[in-house]
């Protein structure tokens, strides 16, 4: 039971700080994109879609903030969940639809991920970040 809670914790800690983490995100972009030319990876296609998504982002920021309102709610669903997920961790037991309900979130991320991708026209190793997201939350919950 004990170990539950903790994997349950982990989970809810982990779309905690996913959340918190959507608001800065063109400060988080200029600083990866820092260490990413200070690595050597300044002529990545890597580097090149994170300039374009930070480009993208200062525009749409500049001229039509109202657009980032979506950020907001990515945020707040991410915060929300986290909440959810620590409720679990008091009876891990009568909340197993809870443990249920990520599993299943998990298995849905890389779908989303491959229908999305091309349609976003975004390039498909970014597929290979996304599906990271899924074992990386479903380990803990299957534990």
């Amino acid at each position: 039971m004990k170990r539950a809670k903790i994997m349950l914790g982990v989970v809810a800690f982990g779309l905690f700080v996913s959340g918190v983490t959507v608001w800065p995100a063109i400060p988080e972009l200029k600083i990866g994109l820092e260490i990413l030319s200070r690595l050597g990876f300044g002529d990545t296609e890597m580097h090149g879609f994170c300039s374009r998504i930070l480009y993208s982002l200062q525009l749409i920021d500049r001229d039509h903030p109202q657009i980032m309102y979506g950020y907001d709610w990515l945020a707040f669903a991410h915060i929300m969940l986290a909440v959810l997920f620590a409720g679990a961790i008091r009876d891990p037991i009568r909340n197993i639809w809870i443990v249920q309900c990520g599993l299943i979130m998990c298995a849905s991320v890389p779908v989303l991920a491959a229908v999305c991708i091309p349609i976003r026209e975004i390039p498909w190793f970014w597929f290979l970040i996304d599906f990271s997201f899924a074992p990386a939350a479903s380990i803990p919950l299957i534990i």
